[in-house]
């Protein structure tokens, strides 16, 4: 009976032994593999971003009645004649 004993705790430590060992590795490459995913989704958001912004480029290049539209409202250009307004949000008292 003896020997099966020793020879069980020696299997028990021997597993005990493989599994400190290789533990820290997996969980490491489990985290990996998490951030792998993460990364993977924001290469898609960016790509996505990035033909969007192309596709502007396109149209600032190419469309006059686009460019036209992009100056009055993100640089405040005017045409010869017109008069700019200015409209302010009320005061709530």
């Amino acid at each position: 009976m003896l020997p099966k004993l020793k020879k069980a705790f020696w299997v028990l430590g021997a597993g005990v032994f493989l599994l400190m060992i290789f533990l820290p590795g997996f969980s490491k490459l489990q985290e990996l593999k998490d951030k792998n995913r993460e990364l993977e989704v924001k290469i898609k958001r960016l790509k996505i971003n990035n033909a969007l912004m192309e596709q502007e480029l396109g149209l600032l290049e190419s469309d006059p009645v686009y460019q036209e539209r992009v100056a009055r409202e993100k640089l405040g250009v005017v045409k010869k004649g017109e008069i700019p307004i200015k409209v302010l949000p009320q005061r709530r008292q």
